[in-house]
């Protein structure tokens, strides 16, 4: 009897965080390994990645961890996960490995078991277990969708693609490996979702070329560009339209410029060098300026400049800022404030707009085209909100495929197959959001979330108190000290009040006889009334903190 276990560790009902688990008895894959960054209200938070203790746990059963492409949501992660398991074997194409060293490299993180593989070359695991990588269209080079070959039929993860006629080379969607594995039958697919609620086909709406031209005929005088690193095809659009005209380029930021250089040498970016400038180019009449879009902090570089704050690039009412990327969700109301402050420093902007212009991923004609490629007989809508799982499984329904075939399911649970057949059974693996801070290695957590909260909502009290080693008799204080909490000139009765509070606490527990204080409950005590005191008088809950000393 054979057993297989599809389920995610992150990716189901959100943008990011991708991490998909398929178990062939006790043989496990792992596809992708992405993070998602945090957002303005996660105080202080960069990015966050799946909990992967389960991963931790059965190390000595997971054949190899196989990446789609080089973006931080399919592979943001790795960095963490290497940390914990370094000998785990990662399977990636060249482009996406040479991200992940770099990554790996920056993080001294040490990996033993890095593997590039090439697009349409087997790899084999025994047991009828094998891994087959085909080419996809996206945004970076060598992109890639996995099939996993299993007694019972295939399974196949899309990873993020379009149907592109247009794409070439390391972009370019190998169809005909697609309709093959779909002949030979596939057991489920688990295709993205992102893109599901959109009609007809993502291309031509994923390029810009056309729009870009017009910008530089237009435009006589500087373009500043917004780019993301990470997206190769957008900078080789730019870089074809600039080599038409007699402009040079000035690639601007330490971590762009070796992006850009990288995928220059390997050859997966096609520019003449000589057109790339440099700071004594910036001011030149008609040069392009790129400049660092990052998803973790957007607009970061750009409203610098708009500030004054660049120590190279200072605006003139004669430039043009172009932001290439249309926004997405959660950056909305950022992009706005930005488009306010530009438009007071009466500059030019061009935007695109999120309902003509797509990023990188399959609508839902796409989607149709690779459900009827595969015809597969279970189907696992994957990356994405619930409801745009919801909405791909309706286009699922639509072609044919019974809504008993078709998987819903949130991050944990577990789509169980006996001999080829979903079982109705239930089943959950332990999921969670690891929260990073910085270059710290673990967790942040909840709590460190909600004291963050609390600090940036109500401030901080500070008691401070020094006692005798012998009498237990109050030497110095009680002092109080805040911040962010009240202007203390202004509420000096305020202060004196708590401070009284706070020395008929600290008396009361104080005996004759007493030779130890229990200096927990007297903070306990003080923070409780003192607590209740200022939500009384000002309807603010600081972070009280309390320290007793003796001498």
């Amino acid at each position: 009897m054979s057993k297989i276990r599809i389920f995610s560790l992150g990716g189901l009902n959100e943008n990011g965080k991708n991490m998909y688990v398929v178990e062939v008895d006790r043989n496990i894959f792992v596809f992708d390994a992405g993070l998602k960054y945090g957002t303005d209200k996660m105080l202080g938070i960069d990015y966050i990645i799946p909990k992967f203790d389960y991963l931790v746990r059965n190390r000595k059963w997971i054949k190899g961890l196989f990446l789609t492409h080089g973006h931080d949501g399919n592979m943001g992660a790795c960095a963490d996960i290497l940390r914990e398991i370094p000998d785990l074997a990662v399977y990636a194409t060249k482009f996406t490995m040479d991200i992940l060293r770099q990554d790996l490299l920056e993080s001294g993180i040490n990996a033993t078991n890095l593997k590039e593989i090439r697009p349409h070359s087997k790899i084999d695991f025994g047991d009828d277990l094998a891994v087959f990588p085909i080419s996809v269209t996206h945004s970076i080079p060598d992109a890639v969708c996995y099939v996993l070959y299993t007694k019972d039929g295939a399974i196949v993860y899309t990873g993020d693609f379009v149907f592109d006629a247009t794409a070439m080379g390391p972009y370019k969607t190998d169809i005909g490996k697609l309709a093959y594995v779909g002949k030979q039958g596939v057991l489920c697919l688990l295709a993205e979702s992102f893109y599901a609620e959109k009609q007809g086909h993502t291309s031509p709406n994923n390029r810009i070329s056309e729009y870009i031209r017009e910008i530089l005929r237009k435009k006589e005088d500087r373009i500043i560009a917004t780019i993301f690193p990470a997206h190769i095809y957008r900078i080789q659009e730019l870089f074809n339209e600039v080599m038409k005209t007699k402009r040079k380029v000035v690639i601007m930021g330490k971590a762009l410029q070796e992006s850009v250089n990288r995928a220059m040498d390997m050859g997966y970016l096609k520019f003449d060098k000589s057109r790339i400038g440099d700071l004594l180019t910036l001011n030149e009449k008609g040069v392009v300026i790129l400049i660092s879009d990052e998803k973790e902090k957007p607009f970061m570089n750009l409203e610098r400049i708009l500030k004054g704050y660049d120590k190279y690039i200072k605006l003139r009412e004669s430039d043009t800022i172009f932001i290439t990327e249309p926004s997405y969700e959660g950056i909305e109301k950022r992009l706005a404030v930005i488009m306010d402050e530009i438009a007071m420093q009466n500059i030019d902007v061009v935007a695109l707009s999120p309902k003509k212009h797509l990023l990188h991923h399959a609508s839902r004609e796409d989607l149709m085209l690779m459900i009827n490629l595969m015809n597969p007989k279970y189907y696992f809508p994957v990356k994405g909100e619930y409801r745009h799982q919801v909405m791909n499984a309706d286009i699922a329904l639509e072609l044919g495929i019974p809504k008993e075939n078709i998987i819903l399911k949130q991050n944990g649970d577990v789509a169980t197959f006996l001999n080829g057949n979903l079982i109705d059974e239930i089943d959950h693996v332990p999921v969670d959001d690891v929260l990073i801070d910085g270059k710290s290695n673990g967790d942040i957590g909840e709590l460190v979330v909600k004291d963050r909260e609390m600090l940036g909502e109500n401030g901080i009290v500070i008691v401070s108190c020094t006692l005798d080693k012998v009498t237990k008799n109050i030497l110095a204080g009680p002092e109080i000290m805040t911040r962010g909490f009240i202007f203390v000139r202004e509420s000096q009765e305020l202060i004196d009040e708590a401070r009284k509070i706070c020395q008929e606490v600290i008396t009361s527990h104080i005996t004759e006889d007493a030779h130890h204080l229990d200096y927990s409950e007297i903070k306990s005590d003080i923070r409780d009334q003192l607590g209740k005191f200022f939500y009384r008088e000002t309807e603010c809950k600081p972070m009280i903190i309390t320290v007793i000393q003796e001498v």
